[in-house]
């Protein structure tokens, strides 16, 4: 029988704050939208947590709010960063760069409607979270297949986050939703032969949890 040493740690990051962050606006895939100096120090403050989990490589969404973060942390591990699209933001379709207060005035609760499948997210040309699900299903495995005695880090974005959380723990539309997922907060996922369970979601820096997410 395996003993706990045995199992592996597959740690979702989500990128440090941004500039679409502040501002609240969906920016989905755009370029050129960087991380804040608030987000630097997050993204420096995950590198520092991390550094002991003793991380074999590190996957990024190629979105860069996201390399950047990874970047940051690769300092701190010395492992490789590896780009990946399966990892990056949704596209946004017409609602990309539109601010949250005009897409809930035109169209109502769409971050709801998305966990829960509706219509008017395809109608929108927006990526769908079944989509979501499918691709961030599909590099856990891979990671799983090529890295099973390692521990990973894959750095991303809100939804890819919870599309995982989704798929460990069968969350329904309305859990989803009201979850934050933070800046350049950790959520942990233990692989122990082949059964994947929930380790913690949103570990960061002590500071942290005195401030707004």
């Amino acid at each position: 029988m395996k003993n706990q040493k045995d199992s592996k740690l597959i740690i979702f990051v989500r990128h440090g704050q941004a500039e679409n962050n502040t501002k609240k606006i969906l920016a989905g895939r755009t370029p050129g939208i960087p991380l804040t100096e608030k987000g630097i120090a997050q993204a420096e403050s995950s590198g520092e947590f991390i550094k002991s989990l003793n991380i074999s490589k590190i996957y990024s969404s190629p979105v860069e709010r996201a390399k950047t973060t990874a970047d940051i942390i690769s300092k701190h591990c010395n492992a490789e960063v590896v780009i990946d699209e399966r990892l990056t933001e949704l596209d946004m379709g017409k609602f990309t760069m539109m601010p949250y207060e005009e897409i809930f005035a035109m169209h109502g609760n769409v971050f709801l409607k998305f966990y829960d499948g509706n219509p008017a997210i395809k109608e929108n040309n927006v990526e769908t979270f079944a989509e979501v699900k499918e691709r961030v299903g599909d590099i856990v495995n891979s990671v799983i297949e090529k890295h099973h005695n390692e521990n990973i880090v894959l750095v991303t974005h809100m939804d890819p986050i919870k599309a995982i959380l989704s798929i460990v723990l069968n969350l329904r539309p309305e859990n989803l939703f009201e979850l934050i997922i933070a800046n350049a907060s950790l959520t942990i996922i233990k692989n122990y032969d082949g059964k994947l369970s929930l380790t913690a979601i949103n570990a960061m820096d002590p500071e942290r949890y005195n401030h707004t997410f």
